[in-house]
């Protein structure tokens, strides 16, 4: 197990299952030392406080024994048995438990605690050790109840009922099991005569939520926490994560909430919507069992890609349709589907939390119990160009943290997940960071005459009268056709400067017709545009090898589980294996052309509004000096 600080620490199954048994005392029957309800039964009359008694009774306690699993039998209708909602809080209170103290066994080899243990077993510590020793232990305490809390609060589904049901517990917070007894000595006072299964689910979320409000407010008393303050905690067993002390812990991912998009709804991005299309298919052949895709094993997956166009030509719409064919796919095989985007509101003004923010979006999608689709929209305002020392620093830890995520050293893509970068400009985003994205989408929305006139059919809608006229609606937009045109009008480069390189090259050796032309005319572009290193031909290898796959792969594959998606790896990785066409020299060169395009285009715009800004600059020099030649005739200068 990883420490607490080195990213995201996963629980394994063997630490936890060391604290069942006293996991399981705790459910069944233990003794403790309590101070009874503190609160007067009468409310103050116009407020939501109660009348406290001057008299102190704190000193008067008594044993109490608090049996949950007997108390649950109990609260239903006399039936011996529990219910399966009574099970479940039974089994997730003990599961709690385990969980919470195996958070404390961390916790304590973190901060020094579990040596102090030992020696106070030897000898008992004395002094300064003794009294560090104790608020150690009080930490811990306080780490575990707070553990506690959130996992129920996670794990259990339901309503939470009104606070006003359930009384805050009285916290024991000198050690990890004492904290644990207050808790459930809290949640067993609390289902006494429930009922029914939806009041008992009702009460045990009341109470995590009274739980963790009533510790957030007591946290400054303990000074050890800042080990556990930037930990990042799974039990991937349970689903559950636990970030800190995150003022909402537990959680869980929604239902996915926005609105999908169908391919026929796309106009033009013919080359972007279909690779959507494929990568969507690509990622739905991933195996859990094995927790690997063929199609990484093959070549051509694509992990990571930027999409770049003016504003308005479609991003936020291929965005729509990727996320709503993995949704929809993921819903057919019973999958589970994970949706999130990176925005600007995750960046903070605290230092690390910006990269905590990012790196916790990277493992969300990453999990390789989901099926994941990451974005991050307008990247260019999220990170920042290394050399930008305008830029914040939250920006420079975001660009690290996807750098070191997307193509770093400790990078596996296991095929499960993708992200999609996009932009309005491009040419902002730090070199290294863009050149880590696999792939290149132009989106440049519709085109053509047919394109527009197809785009305004669709979005006028169908509450009018007026005649088409002489055009074949959307058959512009049939796919394989629109694809290969697209495809086709990359036989020769477009940027002016690659261009130039182009027509140099032919000039002086002729049509490229052998790999080492192609190898040549790569060098050319490489000193045209020193951008152009070992990473864009990797990306253009994985390009040419996706094309050759060409996994479209048949929508009759998806329609019913059986057919592929619940088939065993070997037998996916054989059918796609199959599809597999063979890589062209035509084929070659339009990767190397669309990828190059999109480089000289991104220098081109760089240097564009480099000199824009010189020329701004320099106009404003001029008016100043006329301003200053006017403010001398007039002896105010």
């Amino acid at each position: 197990m990883s420490e607490l600080t080195a990213g995201l620490t996963t629980l394994r199954e063997a630490d936890i299952a060391r604290h069942l048994p006293v996991a399981q005392g705790l459910v069944t029957r233990f003794i403790l030392l309590d101070g009874g309800d503190a609160q007067s039964a009468a409310p103050l009359a116009g407020t939501g406080r109660r009348f406290v008694s001057t008299v102190s009774t704190g000193a008067v306690r008594k044993t109490r024994e608090v049996e949950l699993q007997k108390t649950l039998q109990a609260s239903g209708e006399g039936d011996p048995l529990l219910t399966p909602a009574q099970h479940t809080v039974l089994y997730r209170v003990r599961r709690g438990a385990q969980i919470a103290l195996a958070i404390a066994d961390v916790f304590a080899r973190q901060t020094d605690l579990e040596r102090m243990q030992a020696a106070n077993l030897a000898a008992a510590l004395q002094g300064e050790e003794a009294a560090r020793f104790k608020a150690l232990l009080s930490s811990s305490a306080y780490v575990v109840a707070f553990s506690f809390a959130a996992y129920l609060k996670t794990t259990i589904a339901g309503e939470a009922g009104s606070p006003d049901t359930v009384r805050e517990p009285d916290y024991l917070l000198d050690t990890p099991q004492d904290a644990l007894k207050s808790l459930i000595a809290a949640l067993d006072s609390a289902l006494a005569g429930a009922g029914d299964d939806l009041t008992i689910t009702a009460r045990v979320r009341a109470l995590a939520d009274v739980s963790l409000d009533g510790l957030l407010l007591r946290k400054s008393r303990f000074e050890h926490l800042g080990a556990f303050e930037n930990a990042h905690i799974r039990v991937d067993q349970d689903d559950f994560a636990l970030d800190g002390f995150d003022a909402a812990p537990g959680l869980r991912s929604k239902p996915l909430s926005m609105s999908f998009k169908k391919p026929a709804e796309i106009i033009g991005n013919h080359i972007a919507k279909y690779q959507a299309l494929k990568l969507a298919k690509m990622v739905m052949a991933y195996d859990f069992d094995r927790q690997m895709n063929p199609c990484v094993e093959l070549g051509g997956f694509l992990f990571t890609f930027i999409g770049d166009g003016m504003p308005g030509t479609g991003k936020t719409i291929l965005i729509q349709m990727l996320a709503g064919l993995l949704h929809d796919y993921c819903k057919v095989a019973g999958y589970a589907f994970h949706y999130e985007n990176f925005g600007v509101d995750q960046i903070s003004s605290y230092q690390g939390k910006s990269g905590q923010n990012a790196k916790s979006f990277v493992n969300n999608v990453l999990n390789p119990r989901v099926i994941g689709f990451g974005t991050i929209d307008d990247i260019d305002q999220v990170t920042a160009r290394r050399s930008d020392d305008r830029a914040s620093a939250g920006q420079h830890e975001v660009t690290a943290v996807l750098m070191e995520s997307f193509a770093g050293a400790s990078t596996v893509v296991r095929g499960n997940a993708s992200f999609g970068m996009f932009s309005n400009y491009p040419e902002k985003v730090d070199d290294a960071l863009r050149q880590r994205a696999g792939a290149r989408w132009l989106v440049d929305g519709p085109q053509t005459r047919e394109d527009y006139i197809d785009i305004f059919s669709l979005l006028v809608g169908k509450n009018h009268q007026i005649p088409l006229g002489d055009h074949q609606l959307f058959a512009g937009q049939e796919i394989q056709t629109a694809v290969s045109r697209s495809y086709g009008e990359h036989d020769r480069p477009k940027e002016e400067g690659l261009v130039a390189v182009w027509e140099r090259y032919e000039k002086a050796h002729g049509a490229i017709a052998t790999l080492a032309d192609v190898g040549a005319y790569l060098h050319e572009i490489k000193l045209a545009e020193p951008r152009f290193t070992g990473r864009a031909i990797k990306n253009i290898t994985d390009a040419i090898k996706m094309r050759a796959m060409d996994i479209e792969l048949p929508d009759a594959w998806f329609e019913n589980p059986e057919t592929f998606l619940h088939k065993s790896y070997d037998e996916k990785k054989s059918m796609i294996a199959e599809l597999r066409g063979p890589v062209t020299l035509e084929l070659i060169l339009q990767e190397i052309n669309r990828y190059a395009d999109s480089e000289f285009r991104y220098a081109d715009k760089s240097d564009d509004a480099a000199i824009d800004d010189i020329i701004r600059r320099e106009r404003q020099r001029e008016r100043a000096i006329g301003e200053i030649e006017r403010m001398k005739g007039e002896g105010k200068w």
